[in-house]
């Protein structure tokens, strides 16, 4: 694999956990649920990394803000999706409380970096 700068970002890393604790939680899901809720979740999750590690490729700020737009509305994506599967008793309270930190951590730091961006492009 690549040695590329988004693997060391603290955002990236607990996305991916983010990412495995969606998988693990989906393969408890009925499996009439494959083709439709597992796998927005876990497209939805995937779209967090990707787009942190496309971001972070980009060289103008403009682009690195945009994909870490994305990456952070698939986390709401995301949490939306927990949500419902709370709802229809996929999932309890209980089941989530290590996703729950990955996705907040995750969306606050992913803020924190936009909003530097932001601040970076408007003092230019």
């Amino acid at each position: 694999m690549l040695q590329l700068s988004h693997k060391k970002l603290d955002v990236y890393q607990i996305a991916l956990k983010l990412v495995k604790e969606v998988y693990q939680l989906t393969n408890t899901f009925p499996t009439e649920e494959r083709y439709t809720l597992v796998s927005q979740l876990r497209r939805a999750a995937i779209s967090v990394c990707s787009n942190i590690a496309e971001g972070s490729a980009r060289a103008s700020k403009l682009e690195k803000k945009r994909f870490y737009e994305i990456s952070r509305s698939s986390i709401v994506e995301v949490d939306t999706q927990i949500e419902i599967s709370m709802i229809i008793d996929y999932l309890t309270t209980n089941q989530i409380t290590e996703l729950e930190q990955y996705l907040e951590s995750t969306f606050r730091m992913l803020s924190k970096m936009i909003s530097n961006l932001e601040t970076a492009t408007i003092t230019k």
